[in-house]
């Protein structure tokens, strides 16, 4: 394994990037995503960079757990993603990403307009998952995460497949990861710490 995946992760992203978040319900994307737009705000970042499912959901239903919409909510995540790239912003994807259909479209966008890939994979135990879905308002429940988590077990081997220009594994436990993952793909490894903001990135104008 190259690297130490216990150390803070440094990602160097032109600023006409796709940042694609996949995972699981309640392994944290969102807090993730936040928090670093918080960290970040002394090279540009904003919140408005976040494109998120549920929000989408939201503005489209009042709720963003309607399952029902998720054909209209997500016409508009991706309108969303492709106006932004359109006028050349960095976004980031918040999504579950788990199926390959999900992050082929993804991919594709990017590719329409030319812009750099990173997908961040969110490798976090199902019980944490558990844990983080029982303090929401409305949980989405065991089922759906352990259904997650088979999801999460496929994607970890066909990404390496799929042409991204940067993969970041973002773990809890080394060992399970390494498990998880196949030996070749160690490097993309990092684990988070305590405070899940262990990520800095560095935007190159592009």
């Amino acid at each position: 394994m190259s690297g130490d995946p216990a150390s803070p992760l440094h990602i160097s992203l032109p600023s006409r990037t796709l940042i694609v978040l996949c995972g699981p319900a309640g392994s944290g994307k969102s807090t993730f995503a936040h928090r670093l737009i918080q960290e970040h705000r002394n090279q540009g970042l904003v919140p408005t960079m976040i494109v998120s499912s549920d929000h989408c959901r939201t503005l489209v239903s009042d709720d963003e757990n309607n399952q029902q919409v998720n054909r209209d909510a997500f016409d508009l995540f991706h309108y969303i993603i492709h106006k932004r790239m359109f006028h050349n912003r960095l976004t980031i994807a918040d999504s579950t990403a788990l199926q390959p259909i999900a992050r082929r479209r993804l991919l594709t966008l990017a590719q329409q307009h030319h812009y750099a890939t990173c997908l961040l994979v969110f490798h976090i135990s199902p019980q944490t998952c558990l844990q983080r879905d029982s303090e929401r308002a409305r949980m989405v429940g065991e089922q759906v995460i352990a259904y997650h988590m088979t999801l999460l077990q496929q994607a970890l081997r066909d990404i390496p497949e799929e042409h991204w220009d940067q993969v970041h594994i973002l773990g809890e436990q080394l060992q399970q990861a390494l498990r998880d993952i196949p030996e070749e793909h160690w490097d993309q490894v990092h684990i988070l710490g305590e405070q899940d903001m262990d990520v800095t990135l560095e935007i190159i104008a592009s």
